[in-house]
């Protein structure tokens, strides 16, 4: 193991010491923390929440606060905890890592400081280097992002990465940091492409078993009884064309974690097994009459309302409590869209690594458009569209996919508008202008062009209506030849034109 020197402190652009609050009722775990980091930080102690929030309302605001959760003999788990909220809602841009006694830290108790703003746990008693590590983590992330906003990105693998820039991704970060050092099931909630096998990667990565095995298996993917014998092997001779023995994946994945994608597509059959191994971590192989022992844990997810299918009988109560340990929810790409530029970076980079071939600019049109899109199919929608442009190199054919055809001229003036004029001011007022118009050109299209009652939606005068469709070019749509389907695509009207003559 490596010494705790090797722990190097770091410093804030301005080359000052990071400052950290402790408090803690216990003068000696203050003096133990003081020996430790005051060689490289400076630190303030304290041995009462009241002298603390005084300090953070009067002087300067440290850059980090440590909050024993254990604070006087008499405090239940939810007065301490109380403390901790009353911190965080004071001075929510301040990191907080909760100090929690390893033999009275229950994991309800860690879970409600992730809920309330904790980043991190560190248990009674701990080392030098373990208190260094958690220090430093955290310091660092809030560093980086001080100095650096494009630092938004947790590599997993070679292409994949954990992005985060919203404060809703942000706490999603925080919640899997913590329950990644639970070591409990974890349900992952949210619509199809929005991340969930990544955000499985992500607490994979930061727990104890980030350098064993993570495994994935799609359980709407195969039959029952292919699926049975792939998560739990089988015997030679269990079955027609089982001629030797195999282990399944929960056995290759012994001390690792295992993800199970679309669970709620998993057969009830296998339900019941499933739920032996989440409770003792053993089954039988398919034609065995001995058990196998594993231990390893089960992140679960699906796009689907559990409760509706228990309701339905689909999906076994007991199991349902089993998995959720902790439940994250993946909110849709719609509810996140100011993630969209950094989210098109990304992409952009994987896109242009994996297939060799040169970047091309996103316009502030092409943006609007993208930032205006629903986006049912959420990142994985938004990674493919970012490949058809790099494939197709034509802007107008992805902001014709993206909007109805009002949006696109209202966002193709505002492109015109961009080119003609450059700094930072005009571009603020351009991209506010283009919202404008794409509001109004999609009232005008809910009216049918009825001008009076679009004025009445948007509750704007008649007169002011017209005097915006003037300055943002709006018109109506052209008439489309009957032969031809309005919902085409430019390709495929191409070629049925030419089919017609």
């Amino acid at each position: 193991m490596a010494s705790a020197q090797e722990v190097r402190p770091i410093e804030t652009h301005s080359g000052r010491k990071f400052q950290i609050a402790v408090l803690d009722a216990n003068p000696a775990v203050l003096d133990y923390v003081h020996r430790i980091l005051a060689s490289r930080y400076s630190v303030s102690l304290f041995t009462e929440a009241e002298a603390l929030n005084t300090t953070l309302r009067e002087s300067q605001k440290p850059d980090l606060i440590l909050v024993d959760c254990d604070l006087a003999e008499d405090k239940t788990a939810e007065d301490s905890l109380a403390v901790l909220a009353s911190i965080h809602v004071s001075n929510p841009t301040i990191p907080i890592i909760m100090l929690a006694c390893s033999a009275s830290a229950g994991l309800n108790q860690v879970l409600a400081a992730a809920r309330l703003g904790a980043v991190d746990v560190i248990l009674k008693p701990f080392g030098e280097r373990e208190i260094h590590l958690a220090v430093q983590q955290c310091l660092k992330k809030r560093h980086v992002r001080a100095g650096d906003e494009d630092a938004e990105e947790i590599p997993l693998d070679e292409d994949t990465s954990f992005v985060r820039s919203c404060k809703r991704m942000r706490e999603i970060e925080a919640q899997s940091r913590l329950v990644a050092r639970a070591d409990i099931p974890v349900l992952i909630l949210g619509e199809s492409g929005t991340g969930k096998e990544v955000a499985a990667m992500l607490i994979h990565k930061l727990s104890a078993r980030s350098k064993r095995s993570f495994l994935k298996v799609n359980c709407a993917a195969m039959p029952a009884d292919l699926l049975e014998s792939e998560l739990f092997g089988y015997e030679q001779g269990a079955f027609t064309g089982a001629v030797k023995s195999k282990p399944g994946k929960f056995e290759i994945c012994n001390q690792g974690t295992i993800f199970l994608d679309e669970i709620a597509e998993m057969p009830p059959s296998l339900q019941a097994k499933l739920l032996q191994v989440l409770q003792d971590g053993s089954f039988a192989r398919l034609g065995s009459r001995s058990t196998v022992k594993v231990d390893v844990r089960v992140i679960a997810a699906t796009n689907i309302n559990i409760k509706e299918a228990i309701a339905h009988k689909t999906f076994r109560e007991d199991l349902y409590y089993r998995l959720n340990g902790f439940t994250l929810h993946i909110p849709p790409l719609r509810e996140r869209t100011e993630e969209i530029p950094i989210l098109c970076r990304h992409f952009m980079r994987k896109v242009v690594a994996k297939y060799e071939c040169d970047p091309l600019p996103i316009s502030p049109a092409l943006m609007q458009a993208m930032v205006s899109h629903t986006w049912p199919g959420n990142l994985r929608e938004l990674e493919n569209t970012i490949k058809r442009y790099l494939v197709l190199a034509d802007e107008h054919a992805i902001i014709n996919e993206l909007i109805p055809w009002q949006h696109t001229q209202a966002l193709e003036s505002l492109g015109d508008i961009e080119r003609k004029q450059n700094g930072l001011k005009h571009l603020v007022r351009n991209l506010k202008g283009g919202a404008e118009a794409v509001a109004i050109a999609q009232s005008l299209e809910r009216s049918g062009w009825n001008r009076k009652a679009a004025a009445c939606e948007l509750q704007i005068s008649y007169k002011a209506l017209l005097y915006k469709i003037k300055q943002y070019n709006l018109s109506p749509p052209p008439r489309r030849p009957e032969s031809v389907p309005a919902s085409l695509t430019r390709f495929e009207r191409a070629q049925s034109s030419l089919t017609a003559d």
